[in-house]
């Protein structure tokens, strides 16, 4: 039995979908997940030349022998649904739970409009927040109720966790970040539900007990997307000289950003419980690491970087994030 939750620890951004794309092709799960709200997380893929932006599937296609699954827990758009399912030549792997909720177009315009939600809070327009509601409301439809969808109907929780009992590999992906979750971050700037590791197995129907590790994923530098406090908050000015120039994979809007935060680093492996550090854009920061795959080059200001981290968190960093491609990774797992 081998479950991994790969799940986010600042406010989305950190470079998920990066670190998910590595792990599919590196460990060779038989499955990955995906858990979270829905459409208005993106994951950004880059590899042998391509790049892909995903709201959907689950950044593990690029290896195709992996089953990839939408959880019960996840809001599925058909129309992007089917549009990813066309771009990444994956129709016959895929399956979403019956039990998924369904946004409808009235969801994208009450989200797209409403002066709370677009205005205030600053939402993707999406419409997940208004579908979420209506769930809670007993009203929302579900997956079962889509013709276009019959063909990929099923359960996600069954086929999860009789993988597990046959000692298969499953990776559970989660989307947007631990300080966007609707009980533990920055309310009211946050998005619909849970997003913790303990929201993620909810969402694929999992039990705590099958999980293994919990990977949380760090960027070196804090971003954030929309409206809400960022601690260290620098200018734009400052964002611009720094090279940390960056925009929403979703809205295509600019991050702001701030210097690493620790005491955010430390709530979000409490909140996770995690049990390995994922760090990424370490190459921002430290541009002498750019595209390593090298051990050796951790070494001098990046690996007092790291065992600050390490130190503060009292967690292991074990996989490095050196570029932007799914091959740009330093992988330290081994030497745990």
């Amino acid at each position: 039995m081998t479950l991994s939750v790969i799940c986010g620890g600042f406010w989305g951004d950190e470079g998920k979908g990066k670190v998910l794309s590595y792990l599919a092709l590196k460990d060779n799960p038989s499955i990955v997940a995906r858990a979270g709200v829905g459409t208005n997380a993106g994951h950004t893929i880059q590899f042998e030349g391509k790049e892909y932006k995903l709201r959907m599937i689950p950044s593990g296609f690029i290896n195709p022998e992996i089953r990839l699954l939408i959880g019960a827990g996840v809001l599925v758009d058909p129309n992007i649904f089917l549009k990813e399912i066309e771009e990444t030549k994956c129709k016959n792997r895929t399956g979403v739970d019956f039990q998924s909720g369904i946004i409808e177009e009235k969801h994208i315009e009450i989200d797209s409009s409403n002066a709370h939600l677009k205005g205030k809070i600053g939402t993707t327009g999406s419409g997940t927040g208004p579908a979420n509601q209506d769930r809670a409301m007993r009203t929302l439809k579900l997956a079962r109720d889509i013709p276009d969808l019959q063909p990929y109907l099923t359960d996600v929780s069954v086929e999860i966790n009789e993988a597990l009992d046959e000692g298969k590999i499953v990776q559970a992906e989660g989307s947007q970040a631990i300080l966007l979750s609707l009980f533990h971050g920055s309310y009211p700037y946050v998005t619909s539900k849970d997003t913790s590791a303990a929201a993620i197995c909810s969402d694929i129907g999992v039990g705590p007990t099958k999980v293994d590790e919990v990977i949380v994923v760090l960027k070196s530098f804090v971003t954030r997307v929309g409206t809400g406090d960022l601690p260290g908050e620098l200018s734009i000015e400052e964002i611009k000289k720094r090279g940390w120039v960056e925009f929403g994979a979703v809205t295509g809007r600019p991050r702001r950003a701030a210097p690493f935060n620790y005491d955010l680093a430390k709530k979000a492996v409490r909140l996770n419980g995690a049990t390995q550090i994922a760090l990424t854009k370490l190459d921002i920061i430290y541009p002498e690491i750019s595209k390593s795959n090298n051990i050796n080059q951790i070494k001098g200001d990046v690996e007092e970087f790291i065992d600050s981290i390490e130190e503060a968190t009292n967690t292991k960093v074990t996989i490095l994030g050196t570029g932007p491609s799914a091959e740009d990774i330093i992988d330290l797992r081994e030497n745990i």
